[in-house]
C-alpha cells in the first residue's frame, strides 16, 4: 500500500511540477509533396526557431512542435504552400507527463527489485552522474579489458569520458577499432543504452569473446553530459550544449552534430536561438573536440565509427550534401547486414529499418559527426545511428521513452552491431 501511494504521490508531483514550458505546444505531423515545399518548410521552420522532431520529406512524414502563440500563424503558412498537416499531439505537456510517471513507477520497481550483481539495470534511464560513476567502476573491476579514459571537459565543467576495451590494451595495432558514441544531442535519452549493453555484453558477460578477442572498442555513452542533464532538469526536448555568451543571451547552447569540420556552416542556422545553431567555428565546444581527438588518435585503426541518434529505424552513410564515398557499395552493403539483424530480433510494431545516404533519405545538413569522422578514417565505415520511435498503447513516441523499450533498444541495436564487427574481421575492412 505505501509503494502505491508513494507512486501515486510522486505521479502527482511530476504532473504538477515539470514541463510547464510545454505547456499548449502541439506536435504536427506535416507532410510535403515536392522537393520545393520541403525546403520552405525548412525555411519557416527557421524563421520562427520551430523545433523539428523530424524532416519532411517526400517518403515520410515531419513532426515540428509548435509553441501556442505560434500554431495559427504556422499552419496558415504551410497550407498556402500546399503543405498538409496532422495534429499528432495537442499539448505535448501530457505526453511528457506521462513519460516521468511511467520512469517514475520503472524507477521504484528497479530500486525495489535490483539485485547484488554488478552492473546498470536497463529499465530505467540513467543519469550522467551514475554513468560516470560506472565507467570508473567498470575499469576498476575488469582492468586487464576496460580502461577508463578522461578525455575533458564539457562547457559546464562535467568530465566526458569514455572506455577503451580490449583484450590487450589496444597493443595490437593491426586490430580494428570500432567507436560507438551516444547522446550527442540531448534528448536522445533512447540512445545511451545502446553503449551501457555494449559495456555489459563485452566486459561483464563476455558474451562473444571472438569480438573483444579480435576488435578493440572505444565507448562514449555520454558524449553532451550538461546537455543530457538539462534535459533531465529543466527543458526535456533540450538537443544542444549548455554553451553561453551569444547574442541575445536568452540564446543557448550548440548542436554539436553541426559543429564538425565538414562543409560547416552551410546547411544549418548562424541564429543562436536556433536548435540547428552550428557555433561561432567549426570545433568551437570541447565535447566535439573530444569526439575529434578520438578520430584524430585512431585515425589508422578505426574500422568503423556509430554515432547514434534517436528517432526513425535509420542507418545513415555521408554525405549530408547528397555526395556519396566513393565505397558507397560497401556502406550501403554492411548497412544493410545490421539492420536486417535488428529487423529480425525488433518488436514487431516498430517498423524496419531504412539504410541509406543521409541527404536522400532524411535531409541535408552540415558539420556533421559522422560525416567527420568518414573523412577522418578514409576508405572505412562510418555511420550514424536513428534508434526506433517506439510506439506501443501508452502512444509514446518520439524522443520520449517508455521504460518497458529501454532493454531492447540496447539488445537489437547490439545484435546490428555484431553482424558489422564480425563483417569487419572477415572481410578485414
Amino acid at each position: 500500500m505505501f509503494k502505491v501511494l508513494f507512486y501515486l504521490f510522486v505521479s502527482v508531483y511530476l504532473v504538477h511540477a515539470k514541463h510547464e514550458e510545454y505547456q499548449g505546444y502541439t506536435l504536427y505531423g506535416v507532410t510535403v509533396y515536392d522537393s520545393s515545399q520541403a525546403d520552405q518548410l525548412i525555411e519557416i521552420v527557421e524563421r520562427y526557431t520551430l523545433d523539428v522532431w523530424s524532416y519532411a520529406n517526400l517518403e515520410t512524414e515531419g513532426l515540428i512542435l509548435v509553441a501556442p502563440n505560434l500554431k495559427q500563424v504556422f499552419e496558415d503558412e504551410i497550407s498556402t504552400i500546399g503543405i498538409t498537416y496532422r495534429i499528432d499531439t495537442d499539448n505535448i505537456k501530457e505526453k511528457l507527463d506521462l513519460e516521468d510517471a511511467l520512469m517514475a513507477e520503472a524507477e521504484m520497481k528497479s530500486n525495489a527489485s535490483r539485485s547484488d550483481r554488478f552492473g546498470l539495470s536497463f529499465d530505467v534511464i540513467h543519469r550522467w552522474s551514475v554513468v560516470d560513476r560506472y565507467l570508473i567502476d567498470v575499469a576498476n573491476r575488469f582492468p586487464r579489458v576496460a580502461r577508463v579514459v578522461n578525455a575533458g571537459r564539457s562547457v559546464e565543467g562535467r568530465e566526458i569520458r569514455y572506455l577503451r576495451i580490449s583484450s590487450n590494451n589496444f597493443a595490437t595495432r593491426t586490430k580494428p577499432v570500432i567507436v560507438i558514441q551516444c547522446m550527442l544531442h540531448a534528448r536522445e535519452w533512447v540512445t545511451l543504452p545502446v553503449a551501457l549493453w555494449a559495456i555489459q555484453e563485452l566486459v561483464i558477460n563476455n558474451t562473444d569473446p571472438d569480438l573483444i578477442r579480435d576488435i578493440d572498442w572505444i565507448i562514449l555513452p555520454i558524449a553532451n553530459p550538461d546537455g543530457y542533464e538539462f534535459s533531465h532538469t529543466r527543458t526535456r526536448m533540450w538537443r544542444k550544449n549548455r554553451r553561453t555568451g551569444f547574442t541575445p543571451s536568452s540564446c543557448i547552447g550548440v548542436d554539436l552534430n553541426r559543429n564538425f569540420d565538414f562543409i560547416w556552416g552551410t546547411a544549418s542556422s548562424n541564429n543562436p536561438c536556433s536548435d540547428t545553431f552550428h557555433g561561432p567555428r567549426a570545433f568551437s565546444e570541447p565535447e566535439s573536440v573530444v569526439t575529434r581527438n578520438i578520430l584524430s588518435e585512431f585515425r589508422t585503426r578505426i574500422a568503423m565509427f556509430l554515432d547514434v541518434h534517436s528517432f526513425g529505424s535509420l542507418i545513415l552513410f555521408g554525405f549530408a550534401n547528397r555526395q556519396v564515398p566513393p565505397h558507397s557499395a560497401v556502406l550501403n552493403r554492411v548497412g544493410v547486414q545490421m539492420a536486417q539483424r535488428i529487423d529480425a530480433v525488433k518488436w514487431p510494431q516498430n517498423r524496419n529499418y531504412r539504410v541509406g545516404n543521409s541527404a536522400q533519405i532524411l535531409y541535408q545538413a552540415s558539420g556533421v559527426c559522422g560525416d567527420y569522422a568518414q573523412v577522418a578514417i578514409g576508405n572505412r565505415l562510418s555511420y550514424t545511428y536513428e534508434l526506433p520511435a517506439h510506439r506501443n498503447l501508452n502512444n509514446i513516441n518520439g524522443f520520449l521513452v517508455d521504460p518497458a523499450f529501454i532493454r531492447q533498444a540496447g539488445f537489437e541495436t547490439w545484435e546490428g552491431i555484431k553482424v558489422a564487427a564480425r563483417t569487419i574481421v572477415r572481410e578485414r575492412l
